[in-house]
């Protein structure tokens, strides 16, 4: 499908996703790289960094009944205009000589904390935007995981090449003109009865915070399927974290390539993870998404692990192996996300959506501790092995459980109706 016959509602979606997210990437480049030449230590670039994605984390969590109860498109468009005001905040005060370490930490903080939500907020909407411009929600979700791993390519380049050429300060003005124009791009580009609260069922519309918080808990439970995928998704996601922040890195200082073969073929594995999703989206509504689905983890995971152990092996291999692994890699969201988006009312998309993610991002945080803890007790070539067999087992079981036999059973059919899902007995 080519970018202009999108159907307004998605193309604003993604249109609003790439801008924000662009922003996000720009100032992970800018903040760190600020704090490490303001102040000269590693310490305070980690603290001003937890700064940042602990209220990112905590706060996308928590946020799930409130988006749930005022719409997805009010706390996009608020995590937007709250970013680039304390992103803008953070190159003024510098300008004016008023910026200690505190307040930075604190302006972070601010972004993180809107940025979760906001970003949560996007995702949620793709569904209504699919269903209004009848695009299958494989092709959706196949297009958004296409323009979130653009994104993550251009942000970081641009955030580089800003700070390089005029300094972090108008890398941070780049990052909040970006939350900007994705506010702009909500308020404007999308539809104007979309993104509005979804009508509620009846036993779930009363009830304070925590009474809704708990009815996400209650019917994720009662989701086989979806709590599978999480814990498959979770713990690859604690190796590929482990992966980049410590494996990695010490196979390209030990095998004498470095850091440009490193930071190249992870480049190169995002170009084809974009092509491969940008394939998904016109072909992954079309296939059985249980073998495509696993057989693309298969690929994608255990491989990138084993090349690294061989000793001596040849930039070509490592690069041929990572292009094959991307661009498989490219199939996994589109399935994930049609595959929730079908078994989660409307309504309970924010507290579902917000359960999902941070439970799946739970092993991130201290991945790169047991890798390093890993590699200094066993050696790198034995932690590699392990990891890749482990990775291979997680999801050659995932794949043999008996609830993943269901991710078709759904397909077409568009989420269940909030008055048609009853509240699990015992949820709070």
């Amino acid at each position: 499908m080519a970018a202009t016959a999108l159907p307004k509602p998605l193309a604003g979606v993604l249109a609003a996703v790439a801008v924000s997210l662009t922003g996000t990437r720009v100032s992970a480049i800018a903040v760190p790289w600020f704090v490490l030449v303001t102040t000269g230590s590693p310490v305070w670039t980690g603290v001003v960094a937890f700064a940042e994605m602990a209220p990112y984390v905590v706060v996308k969590l928590m946020a799930g009944p409130l988006l749930d109860r005022i719409g997805p498109r009010r706390v996009s468009f608020a995590g937007d205009v709250v970013s680039a005001g304390a992103a803008g905040a953070i190159a003024l005060l510098h300008a004016l000589s008023l910026l200690p370490l505190g307040v930075l930490a604190g302006l972070v903080a601010v972004i993180g904390a809107a940025r979760g939500p906001g970003d949560l907020a996007k995702s949620i909407m793709v569904p209504e935007a699919a269903d209004r411009g009848r695009v299958p929600l494989e092709r959706a979700t196949g297009l958004m995981g296409a323009v979130e791993r653009l994104a993550q390519l251009v942000g970081p380049v641009a955030g580089g090449a800003t700070v390089a050429a005029v300094g972090a300060p108008a890398g941070l003005a780049v990052s909040a003109a970006c939350f900007g124009l994705g506010s702009v791009v909500v308020a404007w580009a999308l539809p104007r009865g979309m993104g509005h609260r979804a009508p509620a069922s009846p036993q779930r519309e009363d009830g304070g915070y925590w009474r809704r918080f708990g009815q996400g808990w209650a019917f994720l439970r009662g989701q086989p399927l979806l709590l599978v995928l999480i814990a498959t998704v979770a713990v690859t996601n604690l190796l590929d974290a482990a992966y980049a922040q410590v494996l990695g890195p010490v196979w390209a200082e030990g095998s004498g390539h470095g850091p440009a073969v490193w930071g190249l073929s992870r480049g190169f594995m995002g170009l084809t993870a974009i092509g491969g999703g940008l394939v998904a989206a016109g072909l992954a509504h079309r296939l059985r998404r249980r073998p495509v689905f696993f057989a693309a983890f298969l690929v994608a995971g255990p491989p990138q692990y084993l090349i690294l152990a061989v000793d001596g092996v040849p930039v070509w291999a490592v690069m041929a192996v990572f292009g094959v692994g991307g661009f498989c890699g490219g199939f996994l969201n589109p399935i994930l996300g049609a595959v929730a988006y079908e078994r989660v009312p409307r309504d309970l998309l924010g507290r579902v959506g917000a359960l999902q993610t941070s439970l799946a991002f739970s092993g991130i945080p201290v991945a790169g501790v047991l890798a390093g803890a890993a590699v200094a007790a066993a050696g790198l070539a034995p932690v590699l092995v392990a990891c890749g067999v482990v990775y291979g087992l997680t999801t050659t079981l995932a794949g043999l459980h008996p609830a993943a036999r269901d991710m078709d059973r759904l397909r077409g059919q568009g989420p269940p109706a909030s008055d048609a899902v009853p509240e699990p007995s015992g949820s709070p």
